[in-house]
């Protein structure tokens, strides 16, 4: 019998989709993903050979990732017990571990990767994505726990928190109505479409 997991090459509209996520994928980001990720977790983590296959071979178990949020918690470790396991949902479980961690952390839903992205390897960019964004993140977050070149990642703005009172709310409620504009006297009488009907 053929599993699910078994998909044929794509062709068509999928493959053209693919080949356009595939671009997005950074060669260079992957090197300083790579050396961030080692210096940040130790040599114990390993290192991937060059390249897309490897890349997500080397965070599919879903280990690595851990031991690199883990590491980024100046307190209480997010992630109890990282086990490599040969069993796919033991790995996906694990990915999925870091996905919440990384969330609690601060990296925003909308950077973050779906697991099947690294699993199955279908968008590998988003995966650099939301590691990029952690990396901004323990760089702009300055708790002592990022090593690595601070240059490699952009620092995040800081939350502006402006806190209105509500009179100040009431007050803006009130300004928008006159800039939509009135439909006083709105109608459509007197208004004709295209030429009149010829009668002949």
């Amino acid at each position: 019998g053929v599993g699910m997991a078994n998909k044929g090459p794509s062709y068509g509209m999928s493959r053209q989709v693919q080949d356009k996520i595939d671009s997005k994928y950074d060669p260079e980001l992957e090197q300083i993903l790579v050396e961030w990720i080692s210096r940040q977790c130790g040599s114990g983590v390993g290192r991937p050979e060059a390249g897309k296959m490897g890349f997500q071979g080397w965070l599919k178990d879903g280990c690595v990732l851990s031991e690199l949020i883990n590491s980024l918690f100046p307190g209480e470790k997010p992630i109890k017990k990282i086990q490599s396991s040969p069993m796919a949902f033991k790995q996906m479980e694990q990915i999925s571990q870091f996905l919440n961690a990384a969330e609690k952390y601060g990296v925003t839903k909308t950077d973050m990767f779906q697991t099947v992205d690294l699993w199955e390897g279908k968008d590998l960019a988003a995966v650099q994505r939301t590691l990029s964004a952690l990396g901004s993140l323990a760089v702009t977050k300055e708790e002592g726990t990022y090593s690595g070149d601070p240059n490699w990642f952009f620092k995040k703005a800081q939350e502006n928190k402006r806190d209105f009172s509500d009179e100040q709310l009431k007050a803006g409620k009130s300004v928008i109505g006159l800039q939509m504009g009135s439909n006083k006297g709105a109608s459509q009488e007197g208004m004709s479409y295209g030429r009149p009907r010829q009668i002949l």
